[in-house]
């Protein structure tokens, strides 16, 4: 599933990279200066972060996963993301992030997501 997340990200389809979030008022996103509920709060987020010329600048990979089965039918998964320029390969910014993640008849879904950029 975050495979296929940072391959939406990066073809700059932004609806695939929603599709991993449960679309649900419950669904919720902290990040370094806001909570916010639900995936329409998330779509503008990153429409107007990341995706406000169509596709973003930077490149994004997964890095230092760890996922734990949670019971019942949750999951939660750790990590690193990373932004990356797709000319040099520079990093251009990065994190940790916290999913909490459940499995649905369509698969595995966020149900809540912390995600923190790493200090400089």
């Amino acid at each position: 599933m975050l495979r296929s997340s940072a391959d939406d990200w990066n073809r700059g389809d932004l609806e695939g990279f929603l599709d991993d979030y449960l679309d649900s008022g419950e669904t919720t996103f902290v990040g370094g200066s806001a909570v916010l509920h639900g995936v329409p709060e998330l779509r503008r987020r990153y429409q107007a972060a990341y995706f406000k010329d169509g596709a973003p600048r930077d490149a994004l990979r997964f890095e230092e996963l760890e996922i734990r089965q949670l019971p019942p039918h949750h999951a939660l998964a750790l990590g690193r993301y990373v932004l990356f320029d797709r000319a040099t390969h520079t990093t251009t910014a990065t994190g940790f992030f916290s999913l909490v993640l459940r499995r649905t008849t369509r698969g595995w879904k966020i149900i809540h997501d912390h995600s923190s950029a790493a200090s400089s």
